[in-house]
C-alpha cells in the first residue's frame, strides 16, 4: 500500500486504497496522485482519463501531469475563496 499526502483535513481518505495508474479507467472522475519535488500528493480536483490525456473533470482543460496512482473521486463540497461550499447552504 502506498501512502500519499492527501488534501488537508481528510482523514477518511486514509481508508481508501490507491490503485496503480496503469489500471485507471477512462471517462470516470478520479482522484490522482502525482510526484513533485516535495514527494507524492493527491490532486485537489477530479480528473478524467481521455485518449488525448488527462483532463480536469470540471473544466475539461487538459492537465499536463504524470500521475502514479488513482482512486475514485469522492464528491464533497468544495470551499470557495470565502470558505463557503459551492452550491451548499450556509
Amino acid at each position: 500500500m502506498i501512502q500519499i499526502k492527501a488534501r488537508h483535513g481528510t482523514c477518511r481518505d486514509h481508508d481508501r486504497m490507491w490503485k496503480p495508474i496503469l489500471s485507471a479507467p477512462f471517462d470516470r472522475d478520479l482522484e490522482l496522485a502525482v510526484f513533485d519535488e516535495d514527494g507524492e500528493h493527491a490532486l485537489v480536483f477530479p480528473c478524467v482519463k481521455r485518449r488525448e490525456g488527462w483532463k480536469n473533470a470540471a473544466t475539461g482543460a487538459r492537465v499536463d501531469i504524470h500521475p502514479t496512482h488513482w482512486r475514485d473521486w469522492q464528491s464533497e463540497s468544495v470551499p470557495t475563496s470565502n470558505d463557503r461550499p459551492i452550491g451548499g447552504s450556509i
